[in-house]
């Protein structure tokens, strides 16, 4: 008997539960990250963003909706992946100067993925006619590319910030010190 050939329709619902499931682990950990930032601007963007996100799993079971589909997720293996990565850094990193650097690098790595799945879930929407479910995903693609650029701007300065607390923290005591005259 021959197994059925994967479509394009396949690929999409595939792809749809597996953004399904990451969004809304991405709420999670963005709650987890507004717990844990240091820089009120940067604690602010992720409490903004978890309820952004939040609304986002919305959008997406009305593009389950439009396509006749369930609303189901799959095991994101790629966002299991960063999220992990997120919670090692955080144990790594949590007390440091960098704990905030580190925070605002894991969340632009969640949201250069979602952008790719986003752009990708939009074009096939539109390739399979659901132009409704294209109009949703690119609102939220929009949305994913806005929070990069916040987040790539806050980061800017909260590197600044902490090289600069280390570069005093690391600055050698003055030189008249330990020497007799």
């Amino acid at each position: 008997m021959a197994t059925k050939q994967k479509t394009l329709h396949d690929a999409f619902y595939e792809t749809l539960k597996d953004v399904y499931y990451a969004e809304k682990q991405s709420v999670r950990a963005l709650k987890k990250s507004a717990k844990a930032a240091e820089h009120e601007e940067l604690r602010q963007a992720f409490e903004t963003h978890a309820e952004e996100s939040a609304n986002q799993v919305e959008r997406l079971q009305q593009v389950f909706e439009i396509i006749g589909k369930p609303s189901r997720a799959k095991t994101c293996e790629a966002m299991q992946g960063l999220t992990s990565e997120m919670d090692e850094d955080l144990e790594d990193f949590g007390d440091s100067p960098a704990a905030d650097a580190v925070l605002a690098a894991c969340a632009q790595a969640v949201e250069h993925y979602e952008i790719a799945r986003y752009g990708t879930l939009k074009t096939w929407a539109g390739q399979l006619g659901y132009d409704d479910a294209a109009k949703l995903l690119d609102e939220t693609l929009q949305e994913e590319k806005k929070t990069d650029q916040l987040l790539s701007q806050i980061a800017e300065r909260i590197n600044v910030e902490g090289a600069e607390t280390e570069a005093v923290a690391a600055a050698p005591k003055s030189a008249s010190k330990g020497k007799t005259a």
